[in-house]
């Protein structure tokens, strides 16, 4: 293969069979449950990069399951988001997130920055309950549990959220270990609709270890729960700020 042939034809790894296709990514049925909870304000300082601000002490844990996507399939996530500004405008910060399916780490680390790693997150209903769990190998690290549909929510009351700017914390080391890339981007969800939500009792339990440390932003209090279907669209990125420069 020649130097043209390589720039022609690289966009991922590996060279003769990525490991996702070029996007956009459309997400049919996509569904959410988040509950948002009050945390330790001093832990949430220790992971938010600047220029970032955390304006009030709270975290949005998700479980995610996407049944439709282009490129990436049939797959479950899960993770902690962290509501924040940037220049005074509000957004969310992406601070980890577990996946079971290789193509979306992998697209995720490289296109974004997403903060992914293999885990075992499921989303299902029993009986009258919306249940979320993580698991990090053989042990249980999160678990979300909110009555079923108890109470519908206004769809377009949730659309002004789903469309604020994420950000995340793009690294990626050098031959030599050192960084090469460390930068903040922001990406946004385009083409949305919501095609129900609503909320009910909830609760969420985050146990400690080591390489999934969710408990580190304890849950003192929680605030809300809601329950999401939606069909979207994940907008490519942009750089906002280089740590390099």
């Amino acid at each position: 293969m020649n130097i043209d042939d390589i720039r022609r034809k690289a966009f991922a790894m590996p060279l003769t069979s990525p490991s996702f296709p070029p996007g956009p990514y459309r997400f049919v049925n996509r569904e959410f449950l988040v509950v948002t909870y009050r945390t330790d304000p001093d832990a949430l300082r220790e992971v938010v990069p600047e220029p970032l601000e955390v304006p009030e002490p709270l975290v949005k844990y998700e479980f995610i399951r996407m049944p439709d996507s282009t490129g990436f399939g049939d797959y479950t996530e899960s993770g902690q988001v962290i509501p924040v500004r940037l220049n005074g405008r509000r957004g969310s910060y992406v601070h980890s997130m577990f996946l079971n399916d290789e193509a979306p780490i992998a697209g995720g680390r490289e296109l974004w920055g997403f903060p992914k790693k293999l885990a075992t997150p499921q989303l299902s209903v029993q009986t009258d309950t919306l249940l979320g769990t993580l698991d990090y190998g053989s042990v249980r690290v999160a678990t979300a549990t909110m009555g079923y549909k108890h109470r519908a929510l206004d769809p377009n009351s949730l659309l002004p959220g789903l469309l604020e700017p994420n950000y995340l914390l793009k690294i990626i080391p050098h031959v030599d270990g050192s960084a090469r890339i460390c930068e903040l981007v922001e990406y946004r969800l385009e083409d949305v609709t919501v095609k129900g939500a609503w909320t009910g009792p909830v609760a969420l339990e985050l146990a400690e270890h080591a390489l999934a440390p969710v408990a580190r932003l304890p849950v003192l209090e929680v605030v809300s729960g809601v329950h999401v279907l939606t069909d979207l669209t994940l907008g490519l990125g942009r750089v906002v700020h280089d740590y390099l420069a």
